[in-house]
């Protein structure tokens, strides 16, 4: 189910990490296979595994 939501995701984009809020936004770096490494403003570089968790896309609206 997430890794549906995560495939749309393209280097460049911005993302928060629903149960992360501290981390900051994070901007994607890649995303290949559902891994999806991200690196945030307050903890650096993440892969996050795509299909435990749905990354929240963050536009300049929000």
């Amino acid at each position: 189910m997430f890794e549906d939501l995560n495939a749309l995701l393209e280097p460049g984009m911005i993302v928060k990490h629903p149960d992360q809020p501290d981390w900051g936004l994070g901007q994607v770096q890649s995303n290949i296979g559902g891994k999806v490494t991200v690196n945030f403003e307050h903890c650096g570089k993440i892969v996050i595994d795509g299909s435990n968790v749905s990354l929240v896309r963050v536009t300049r609206n929000d």
